[in-house]
């Protein structure tokens, strides 16, 4: 069997997505996600431009093979653009694989550990009150664990409250449209210190001990105020605290780890296992992040999960809207099959979404499952796909309030 032909198939049904589909001689195809939020034609011309010649003609059963020539073979090593573009021939060469097996492809990954895939949702709200209201929204939906997330006083706009794709803000007077500018958002980390222990104790009070909680910081703090904060929301009891600080700086978490008990999940922007090594190896988390799509795809993150294992870390792969279906399932697949899986993320996608990206994994009463398709589970309509070409947008950016730039 060989590769004829892979084609690199940008979308946008309500936010863009990047697809790679392979096919083979035989007739098999395969997909690939390959997005990356705010930078995505950056893949499409890695893709297109650099690796899509390099695949026509290769055996699509040598996946190990095929991912080293890839990553070791271009000299220029990781990187998000990287391993993105990486992740989508690794994932849709798993999918033809799978294929010609007629299985699922978590069978191919071990078989199942369990029954189901435990899910946790997104709570926000711009005050405390319409959080609650958030969270029993997400409990009617059926899920059994909220990511909660508030906003402060003081300050306009904050991560997680509104949109991601916010497409608008208003600057002197004038409406900025974030597919020509980003969004800015601001911030005022004393505040945010101060704030969220109220937060989690009004969560708390209404909804019990037992429901639970997760928030992310999305690494705006220092490892020092990071530590303040562990401590000081220890009482409340969180699954997790996600992101308290840039974890490049991979030693900063030992400051971190011990000042607090709080449950540490770091990694949503690490591409490769060595952003780990110090992390894993120090038991500085307690749970892996990353995408699927942007790690390098299903063979490295097997890879690293079973690192991981070996220190009681377990997984939350990295799941929010900007990750296709077709990443989506590739992570699914994993969670089913892994010992040491923790909770997937899962904010679900638009109906157009899912009719562009049809897809056997199911969501029900907070859990999710791939479904027993071969394959991944997950056909792309091109015709409805071309119906919805690529639009330019941004990530927003955050500011302090004497226009610092500051982590978003």
């Amino acid at each position: 069997m060989k590769i004829v032909d892979a084609q690199v198939i940008v979308t946008s049904p309500g936010r863009n997505f990047v697809t790679l589909k392979i096919t083979t001689d035989e007739g098999f195809t395969g997909l690939g996600d390959a997005t990356l939020n705010g930078r995505e034609l950056a893949v499409v011309s890695y893709l297109r431009d650099h690796v899509v010649p390099l695949l026509i003609g290769l055996d699509p059963h040598r996946i190990e093979d095929t991912w080293q020539t890839l990553y070791r073979g271009a000299y220029w090593r990781r990187g998000p653009v990287t391993m993105a573009a990486i992740a989508a021939v690794d994932v849709a060469l798993w999918d033809i694989k799978a294929k010609v097996c007629g299985q699922p492809l978590y069978q191919l990954l071990g078989g199942a550990s369990r029954e189901r895939v435990r899910t946790y949702g997104h709570a926000n709200g711009r005050d405390i009150p319409e959080l609650l209201d958030s969270v029993r929204a997400r409990l009617a939906e059926g899920y059994k664990s909220v990511r909660v997330q508030t906003g402060i006083p003081g300050l306009e706009t904050v991560y997680g409250v509104h949109s991601g794709t916010a497409i608008a803000e208003t600057v002197d007077g004038q409406r900025i449209d974030a597919r020509v500018r980003p969004v800015v958002e601001d911030w005022d980390t004393g505040a945010y210190l101060r704030h969220l222990p109220k937060v989690l104790e009004a969560v708390r009070h209404e909804f019990g001990p037992d429901l639970p909680l997760l928030h992310d910081a999305h690494h705006r703090l220092t490892p020092q105020q990071a530590a303040r904060l562990g401590k000081t929301i220890e009482p409340y009891d969180l699954f997790w605290l996600e992101d308290c600080t840039p974890a490049e700086d991979q030693q900063g978490l030992r400051l971190v780890r011990q000042h607090t008990t709080v449950p540490l999940a770091i990694g949503e922007v690490f591409n490769t296992v060595f952003d780990y090594q110090t992390l894993i190896d120090e038991r500085l988390i307690d749970y892996v992040r990353s995408a699927v799509t942007h790690f390098g795809g299903v063979t490295p993150m097997h890879k690293l999960l079973t690192y991981a294992a070996g220190r009681q870390i377990k997984s939350a792969i990295h799941g929010p809207e900007d990750i296709s279906p077709v990443g989506m399932a590739a992570a699914i697949h994993l969670d089913l099959a892994i010992h040491n899986f923790g909770i997937q993320e899962y904010s679900g996608h638009t109906a157009l979404t899912n009719e562009v990206f049809r897809h056997s994994y199911v969501f029900d009463d907070g859990y999710l499952h791939p479904g027993s398709a071969p394959g991944l589970g997950v056909e792309l309509d091109e015709e409805l796909a071309a119906a919805h070409p690529y639009q330019q947008a941004y990530l927003p950016m955050n500011r302090l309030h004497d226009g610092t730039l500051h982590d978003w």
